[in-house]
């Protein structure tokens, strides 16, 4: 499972699901379900999961859409209420607390601050199963989840290389993590599979969220010459930016239509909707476990969205391709030789990078024209 070193606000909010009173995860007949969603800042990857949740609660199950479900056990009945910008500090824990009192089984807790007020929680509810979005701890009740976001950087990569004129690549990153790395170095090798003269230049903001500091950076890669970007941060900020400026923009987190109605490219974007599905049945079938997922195209969980009808028919097809063969598992991104920026090299011919090798990468993949930041 995926550590992160760096304290992280994309995900800030909760959802708990309350199936039966009794201590077991089974509905009954005629119980209502209850659903409360804990909304922090208008961050997109917290709008995905709002419309992943949503989506499950408010279509899957009221609606009957979801072939894996027993309506018949589950009834009709479903309640969403909202409580706005709960902050991933001791507030967080008495928001979890007090869902757990009102007799929610299962609690997923969205963004990674939140992870040690989901500890604290659990150990006095043994009883409740909890879920943590982008986090590294368990326990017997307590599960980690998140995406293989790289994949999705992977096939954005290739759409840019189809797209510039440049061969000039922006990147608004955040900070420097594994996570990162994985996304920037991906989306490096996607692009150089497509065009191997590509250039990727880095502008990092420090923050996961800064709103000027990320408009900043993408007008500091226009300047660059930067013709095509993408970022990982959390606003709508570079695709807006990207706008206004007529630059190509490949957006995170959902498909920022509205910020880039004219230049967006398409979105990498993180589907929960399949996930949650399948852990809410697991404990209907008292078949929940703790094992941490680290979820891909394998599992449905990431997806390049709203691709562009400008591409290019013959790279358009490639990246479905590649897709679908994300999908099978029959191809991955960090297949060597991978090279380093610095001519070392980090995956030898013929091999797969493991888990552990991605959770520590820290290193830029050729191609990519910025250094490593140093620790201050």
């Amino acid at each position: 499972m995926q550590k992160r070193t760096a304290f992280k606000l994309c995900l800030a909010g909760a959802t708990a699901v309350a199936l039966n009173a009794a201590p077991v995860a089974v509905f009954a007949k005629d119980e209502d379900w209850r659903s409360r969603w804990y909304a922090g800042k208008d961050y997109a990857k917290t709008l995905e999961n709002d419309i992943a949740i949503r989506k499950f609660l408010d279509k899957q199950l009221a609606r009957a859409s979801v072939s894996r479900v027993d309506i018949e056990r589950a009834g009709d009945k479903i309640k969403v209420t909202w409580i706005e910008n709960i902050p991933e500090n001791a507030d967080a824990q008495r928001v979890i607390r007090d869902l757990a009192q009102q007799g929610n089984k299962i609690i997923f807790a969205t963004s990674f601050g939140y992870m040690n007020s989901v500890m604290k929680v659990a150990k006095q509810f043994p009883n409740v199963y909890f879920e943590h979005a982008t986090g590294y701890k368990t326990s017997k009740n307590v599960k980690n989840y998140t995406a293989r976001f790289y994949e999705g950087r992977y096939l954005a990569g290739m759409l840019a290389a189809a797209t510039t004129k440049t061969n000039i690549l922006g990147y608004v990153a955040a900070l420097p993590i594994p996570e990162v790395f994985q996304g920037i170095n991906a989306y490096t090798l996607g692009a150089r599979a497509v065009n191997p003269n590509i250039e990727v230049r880095v502008v990092w903001t420090s923050s996961w969220y800064d709103p000027g500091k990320e408009a900043d950076a993408t007008k500091a890669l226009i300047g660059m010459k930067a013709d095509v970007i993408t970022h990982h941060t959390n606003s709508t900020a570079v695709a807006s930016t990207c706008e206004e400026a007529k630059v190509p923009v490949i957006s995170y987190n959902s498909a920022m239509h509205k910020a880039a109605p004219t230049m967006l490219l398409g979105g990498v974007v993180h589907r929960w909707e399949e996930y949650y599905t399948n852990e809410i049945q697991k404990v209907l079938d008292g078949k929940w476990d703790n094992t941490p997922v680290w979820g891909g195209a394998n599992v449905h969980m990431i997806e390049l969205a709203d691709m562009t009808p400008k591409a290019p028919e013959n790279v358009a097809s490639r990246i479905k391709a590649t897709y679908a063969k994300l999908e099978k598992g029959e191809f991955h991104p960090f297949t060597g030789p991978v090279v380093s920026n610095e001519g070392k090299v980090m995956i030898p011919e013929g091999k797969v990078a493991t888990d552990e090798e991605l959770q520590q990468m820290m290193y830029f993949v050729e191609g990519v024209a910025s250094k490593v930041p140093t620790a201050k």
